[in-house]
């Protein structure tokens, strides 16, 4: 009889079995992530390995990647906080234009990278609407790269965390003041447990995105040999010149780079969540 019932419960079922659906899972992303990603170390490694390190530690090359890692990293700092203000002002509070804005949180999906960097360039700039009040230059700087990767990367945060703080439990927080704790320890103690895992997954998600960004940046920077060139640039230079094999061996090293943090990331996650769950 319970035989029968387990056969009953195989049979009942959504989506197909086990077996098929792992195998078009592995199929779908072997095409679109595995294939594309690994001809870019197949290519790499067909040439010369003298000339590979001839392109990776080129001094220009060098910079560009100090700079992009750089402004990636500091932007998704900047985000991390600034997105868990924001998510938590849409959560837990109510006020005329709550909808709007959350809605322009998602602007930076929506707009064309190419127009988000003209108009951060439009505003910036020495004669620009705002650059003109301000008494130190951001556009063609390190720091207009960081505003514009900030600007980017920003909604990646803010949609991670905004789910968790919908579904936190009021209760514990009243029960934290109940018991005699102040805000501050309420926050270390009850909240931020609960944000962490959460607000890692939008650090890795800001990051690489603001990583791998052309369009809003290329604009603003100003592209300076050694000062303001980032490496997609140099890696759109490289393959406008013919030059795939440096375009490849580049694009590698920031790939390789990448799957180190996000798997330090990853780890990080799992560690808090054995601690804090």
């Amino acid at each position: 009889m319970a035989r029968l019932q387990n056969i009953k419960m195989k049979r009942i079922g959504v989506l197909p079995g086990f077996g098929l659906s792992l195998g078009f899972t592995m199929f779908y992303i072997s095409i679109l992530v595995i294939l594309p990603v690994s001809m870019i170390f197949i290519n790499t490694v067909s040439v010369e390995w003298s000339k590979i390190w001839q392109t990776i530690s080129d001094p220009r090359v060098v910079a560009s990647y100090k700079l992009s890692i750089g402004a990636s990293l500091t932007a998704a700092f900047i985000n991390v906080v600034f997105g868990v203000l924001i998510a938590w002002v849409l959560v837990r509070y109510r006020f005329p234009g709550l909808r709007i804005i959350d809605g322009l949180v998602d602007l930076p999906f929506a707009l064309p990278t190419a127009i988000a960097g003209i108009a951060l360039t439009t505003l910036y700039t020495e004669n620009g609407w705002v650059g003109q009040f301000m008494s130190f230059k951001v556009a063609f700087t390190p720091l207009g790269i960081t505003l514009a990767l900030t600007f980017i990367g920003l909604p990646f945060v803010v949609r991670t965390v905004q789910p968790v703080l919908q579904n936190m439990d009021k209760e514990m927080e009243e029960a934290s003041a109940s018991l005699g704790a102040n805000r501050l320890q309420t926050f270390v103690k009850v909240i931020f447990p609960e944000l962490l895992p959460a607000a890692l997954t939008g650090f890795a998600l800001a990051f690489a995105r603001a990583l791998g960004e052309y369009g809003s940046v290329v604009f603003i920077a100003g592209n300076m040999p050694m000062r303001t060139e980032i490496t997609p640039l140099l890696i759109m230079t490289k393959l406008e010149q013919y030059d795939y094999a440096g375009a490849t061996a580049i694009a590698a090293v920031m790939l390789i780079f990448s799957f180190i943090l996000l798997l330090v990331i990853n780890l990080l996650q799992w560690w808090t969540n054995r601690k804090f769950i």
